[in-house]
């Protein structure tokens, strides 16, 4: 009978260290063998070096905060590392939660016993890798949003102040006749294309000319009945995720209509496939877009809440409150769950108020 020999499996020990060789800093040379069997093995997880890279220089910072070597870490360390980063680095307890997360994907490597590190490690220095992540010292996942509370959407009246005063900036260049007409009409159609289609801003940023399409089931919005979102927020490690954004609001496609075949030519790079491009040629970049909001926002004297993303919040509490479905508001914006959706929404009092009288008014028809 013929024995195969078991495969090791991608980020071993096995792998990665090397036998019968005696190192100057043994101690280095297997933490960053360990590194190496790390990266091996989210290589083979299909994971990119745009997500190992971080993580690997998170493991790095960890080392160099406890002082000793992965086989030496206890959960005291981590009970350290944690408290610095609240009371020293002052970081948001989301960031503070994955970078734990992060420290418990390393060491969950070197306690399994299919990777053999335990082993290496026990006969290299007499001690072995233990778990130092629990529930008793990682934070908790307690609530679905963690952001800065004070984010919200636009009210309608601030909404069309906003959109209004876009507008009035075309009108003033072109009066006046000076650099920047071109500028200013791209701006005003953008802001009203992220609002219209309920866009994040890097999404808006990367759009092409050639993402609109047409609907059969809306064939008055022509070749504007559908966006092709390709840019869409990536979860860790995994490429853009794309979504079909169906046209809802006739004047905002009016409104890029207009822009894409009357003003956008006008800047003269027919080869630019970018929806929105530079006086230079170049595609509009997301920190431009901010710079022109924040302008805006703060000549009209609005409050410094709002900011770009405030725009998609917008699309998704206007569209509550008109009573579209939510499961549809769901999928245009790309939410996985109702419960991320429900971060966006913060209807009016009035909208409150009428749903509040819909639920009463059948508990009190016998009454």
């Amino acid at each position: 009978m013929v024995h195969q020999q078991k495969a090791a499996l991608a980020g071993s020990a096995r792998m990665e260290v090397v036998s019968g060789v005696a190192q100057l800093r043994p101690e280095d040379a297997m933490f960053d063998a360990m590194l190496r069997g790390w990266r091996a093995q989210q290589k083979s997880r299909g994971l990119k070096d745009e997500t190992i890279d971080p993580r690997e220089r998170l493991i790095r910072r960890f080392l160099e905060f406890a002082n000793e070597y992965p086989w030496q870490w206890t959960p005291a360390h981590l009970d350290e590392w944690s408290a610095a980063l609240t009371s020293e680095k002052h970081l948001a307890p989301s960031t503070i939660r994955s970078y734990q997360g992060t420290v418990r994907l390393f060491t969950e490597l070197l306690i399994d016993a299919r990777y053999g590190w335990a082993l290496a490690c026990e006969e290299a220095f007499g001690t072995y890798p233990v778990a130092i992540c629990h529930e008793w010292n990682t934070l908790p996942h307690l609530q679905d949003y963690e952001g800065n509370p004070e984010a919200r959407p636009f009210t309608r009246e601030e909404l069309q102040r906003f959109l209004d005063y876009a507008d009035d900036q075309v009108a003033r260049a072109v009066k006046s006749k000076r650099k920047g007409a071109l500028a200013a009409y791209r701006d005003a159609t953008l802001f009203k294309v992220i609002y219209g289609w309920g866009l994040r801003r890097t999404e808006t940023s990367k759009l092409d000319v050639v993402d609109f399409g047409r609907n059969p089931q809306a064939r008055q919005f022509g070749r504007y009945g559908t966006l092709n979102v390709r840019y869409g927020k990536a979860k860790k490690g995994q490429p853009p995720r794309r979504r079909n954004v169906l046209s809802v609001m006739d004047w905002a496609v009016e409104a890029v209509a207009d822009y894409v075949e009357n003003v956008r030519p006008r800047f003269g790079f027919p080869d630019q496939p970018a929806l929105w491009i530079t006086e230079r040629g170049g595609r509009l970049q997301p920190g431009s877009i901010n710079d022109r909001f924040e302008a805006y926002r703060d000549a009209l004297g609005l409050h410094k809440e709002l900011t770009p993303h405030g725009l998609r919040h917008s699309y998704v509490t206007h569209l509550t409150e008109d009573g579209v479905d939510r499961r549809f508001i769901q999928q245009q914006v790309g939410h996985e769950c109702d419960s991320s959706l429900a971060i966006y929404t913060h209807v009016s009092d009035d909208f409150m108020n009428t749903a509040l009288s819909k639920a009463l008014v059948p508990a009190f028809a016998g009454v």
